[in-house]
């Protein structure tokens, strides 16, 4: 489904992705192994190819954000970008996240271990810029996961989240803090989206808000300064 112009939503296993539809495809997350047939039916109704795919951007090393990456990116030829802090912990065994030092929550560590390795990635880092949609502004929204990244498109100011934000009886709300590492890392990082001024957000298992998303943003910020 088309919720912007050259912004498809497509309802990938196990979470959403966001098929950005230039001269050149981009796919914001991947949704969990086995959803490549998914994506090449959805692109065969808008008459594209998973051949036009240069990247796969994962917004964070979970499973129904990565899982699909690696077989999307091979069907592709495309490059799979991640931030490397999140690469560094997905597809670890479960006594490797188990020793790792205290401080996250060990049902993040143990998902974030589960997540299959996409293989060689390219580093998805603060402040990067890639080329799509006038400029997708890369900011590193540690908590959910330590790489957690949202995207922000510079010239829809349409601001993708991941899971760093989620609805929760229609309002927006800070990450789950049931599979969140450091939920309140999580909420601090909300601080640094307020100065988006955003038009849209878009999320991964939620609606996308349109109304009201930059004062809602802002609400948000400011339950997370309060609890600093």
């Amino acid at each position: 489904m088309e919720i912007a112009p050259n912004v498809h939503a497509v309802q990938l296993r196990g979470a959403s992705g966001f098929l950005l539809t230039e001269d050149r495809l981009t796919l914001i997350d991947a949704g969990l192994v086995g959803s490549r047939p998914v994506l090449e039916r959805y692109l065969s109704t808008i008459a594209r190819e998973i051949s036009e795919l240069d990247r796969v951007v994962c917004t964070h090393g979970h499973p129904d954000h990565v899982g699909g990456a690696r077989e999307i990116a091979d069907a592709a030829g495309a490059e799979i970008y991640i931030h490397p802090t999140d690469l560094e912990g997905v597809g670890l065994t479960v006594r490797e996240a188990l020793a790792k030092p205290p401080g996250e929550s060990l049902r993040g560590r143990l998902l974030q271990a589960m997540t299959p390795h996409p293989g060689t990635a390219v580093a998805l880092n603060d402040g990067d810029v890639l080329p799509v949609l006038g400029g997708l502004e890369v900011v590193h929204t540690p908590g959910h996961t330590p790489g957690s990244v949202c995207l922000f498109a510079r010239g829809p100011r349409i601001l993708f989240t991941g899971d760093v934000l989620q609805v929760r009886r229609g309002k927006l709300a800070f990450a789950s803090p049931i599979f969140s590492h450091d939920h309140a890392q999580a909420r601090a990082s909300v601080r640094r989206l307020v100065e988006l001024h955003v038009d849209m957000i878009v999320f991964s298992h939620f609606r996308p808000m349109r109304d009201g998303a930059s004062d809602a943003l802002a609400d948000l910020a400011s339950q997370a300064a309060a609890r600093t």
